[in-house]
């Protein structure tokens, strides 16, 4: 059996023709100079620039070169989900095409992952060159982030990370949930996370993919995340546990309601009839609510049970 590669190098693109032959010397320089056998798999998420032309050219001035192109545009999770099956190194990382992650961090990284023991460390782009309008965001991003996973990282979304092989193949990278993936390790079980200091880039080439579509992305997915982190496998826990309790509380206060006027009625009390008090309307609607929350966990559980959980994406080309 063929020796495992050292390392994997995952590039999601989207319109970054300039930068590719840069960063491909780059990589290529790090691993040679490390004695590192490498793969670098460009996964070009429907670019309209002549970037699939490029990374072409390219395998054939650097044969551990492999390319993945999407027949349209899917986003930056489904280009790292199928750069991750495709990933065949010891360690996998993961960069961005635009020349702001450096891979002169790869190595140190690398030792990390091998040496420290850590399953994924993630890159802390402490000092940025980004745009206000894209920092303070990330950084409000990143707290939000830490509070709700419990994982003290400085900065989630920094595109240059570190994996050991098993973990990629372990997590479902879908939707914007490439801004959480150490979320995703620590809920596969893979709960050594450490982090380094890496060096950012200025933008060389092209226009930040950054918009305030992506924000709204993001509050979403760490909600999903979050909720999936714990109650994925069994959503019955949570809508059958919210469901049952709002029916047993409508069900208790309507029998309250009708017991209530009886005693008055026996005892020739004032009473108001049980339908002219809101309260009567506010049980009976828990009690709907009620039931439908249990309905929707029993649903979710058998959604679970018979779903493939698997993402299917149109690859229009490989080399």
């Amino acid at each position: 059996m063929d020796k495992r590669l050292d390392i994997s190098v995952v590039v999601p693109l989207y319109n970054e023709v300039e930068s590719l032959a840069e960063l491909s010397a780059w990589i290529d320089r790090v691993a040679r100079e490390n004695h590192l056998t490498y793969e670098i798999i460009m996964v070009d998420d429907g670019s309209s620039d002549g970037s699939w032309a490029e990374v072409e050219r390219l395998k054939g001035e650097y044969p551990a070169i492999r390319g993945i192109r999407f027949g349209r545009n899917y986003g930056k999770s489904a280009a790292l989900y199928c750069g991750f099956e495709a990933a065949e190194g010891e360690v996998v990382f993961t960069m961005d095409a635009d020349l702001q992650d450096s891979p002169d961090e790869i190595p140190e990284m690398r030792r990390m992952i091998l040496e420290d023991g850590y399953d994924l460390v993630s890159g802390w782009k402490k000092k940025r060159y980004d745009p206000a309008g894209k920092r303070f965001p990330s950084k409000f991003f990143n707290f939000t982030a830490r509070v709700v996973s419990g994982i003290k990282l400085h900065d989630f979304n920094c595109g240059l990370k570190a994996y050991r092989r098993r973990v990629i193949k372990s997590i479902e990278v879908y939707g914007e949930m490439h801004r959480y993936i150490p979320i995703l390790a620590k809920h596969a079980g893979f709960k050594r996370i450490g982090e380094k200091v890496v060096q950012h880039q200025e933008r060389k080439y092209g226009v930040s993919k950054f918009g305030m579509e992506r924000m709204v992305k993001g509050y979403l997915d760490l909600i999903t995340v979050s909720f999936m982190s714990h109650f994925g496998r069994s959503p019955m826990y949570f809508f059958g546990s919210l469901g049952t309790i709002m029916f047993l509380l409508g069900g208790i206060t309507t029998v309250w309601i009708i017991a209530d006027k009886l005693y008055k009625q026996f005892n020739s009390m004032p009473l108001r009839g049980v339908t002219e008090q809101p309260l009567f309307f506010v049980a009976i609607l828990a009690i709907i609510l009620g039931v439908q929350l249990f309905l929707a966990g029993f649903l979710g559980e058998l959604i679970n049970r018979n779903s493939s959980d698997r993402n299917i994406y149109l690859i229009d080309k490989k080399i």
